[in-house]
């Protein structure tokens, strides 16, 4: 599943391909993409112009005046830029087609993936953004802030990360990374962190998402941004994917375990859990 970092990627390069860009008239060839009324959905966006692409978490946010569409790729989604007249893929689900022939298509080998329209400015209140908690990197992310969320919480710490309620941004990849970064064993109940543990937990967490956005995401499976290329963060990943292998901390054997139903790795000596 895309995380911060790629969706950012993705936002980087799209915002050259659609921005001024007029609809001409919408495709849909999945309805359920479309979180709402297909028909509507096509009928309202005819002759709208995307003026910016915005991101918040996960989530990409394209600008259409009084209009936001709120898109979430899930686990394979994607956008490219082709023409009108183009043969359709496989699983291609939608185009917006422009006014000067080219189209922006959505892919999703899936199906996962939705978007939602709404009036621009209810986007918080209207979409998933709603239960989303501060965005990694952001001013609002502060210390203090992580601290208090995490004295509320008693989930486990690798369940937390996920969930997306406290910190907006993470996903299974940058989750193991910056736990090994820590030392803090994925199962430690959030609540029960030392002040020394959140304090490397967040600095992990600010550096991990700044680096990765810098290097244009982690390609494992088949991330791709607008333009067609693949990230190169996962030359730089020292925990996932890496089970079995040793710790270049410690030597120890990565081992992978699964927390709540999700393939997590980590170092047994280097993330003791502590009783």
């Amino acid at each position: 599943m895309p995380e911060m970092p790629e969706v950012e990627t993705v936002r980087r390069t799209l915002r050259p391909l659609v921005v001024g860009k007029t609809i001409d008239h919408v495709d849909v060839w999945y309805d359920k993409v479309i979180a709402g009324d297909p028909e509507t959905f096509k009928q309202t966006l005819r002759g709208k112009t995307f003026t910016a692409v915005d991101r918040y978490g996960k989530f990409l946010l394209f600008r259409l005046g009084d209009l936001t569409l709120v898109s979430h790729l899930r686990m394979e989604g994607k956008y490219h830029l082709t023409t009108w007249e183009a043969p359709v893929g496989k699983h291609e689900h939608l185009q917006f087609a422009f006014t000067d022939g080219s189209a922006l298509r959505y892919q999703d080998v899936r199906k996962f993936g939705r978007l939602q329209l709404v009036e621009t400015g209810t986007e918080f209140q209207q979409t998933g953004l709603k239960r989303l908690g501060a965005e990694a990197g952001s001013p609002d992310f502060s210390l203090e802030y992580f601290e208090k969320g995490l004295k509320k919480k008693s989930k486990k710490i690798k369940n937390l990360l996920l969930d997306q309620t406290l910190v907006a941004g993470l996903g299974n990849i940058y989750a193991d990374e910056v736990l090994w970064q820590s030392k803090i064993n994925p199962l430690t109940p959030a609540d029960e962190l030392t002040p020394a543990q959140v304090k490397r937990l967040y600095e992990a967490i600010n550096k991990t998402v700044e680096e990765a956005t810098r290097l244009g995401g982690t390609t494992v499976h088949s991330f791709l941004n607008a333009a067609g290329e693949a990230g190169h963060y996962q030359e730089k990943l020292q925990v996932y994917g890496h089970a079995g292998q040793a710790c270049p901390r410690c030597g120890e054997k990565f081992v992978k375990i699964k927390v709540s139903g999700r393939g997590t790795t980590y170092c047994p000596f280097c993330q003791k859990e502590e009783k």
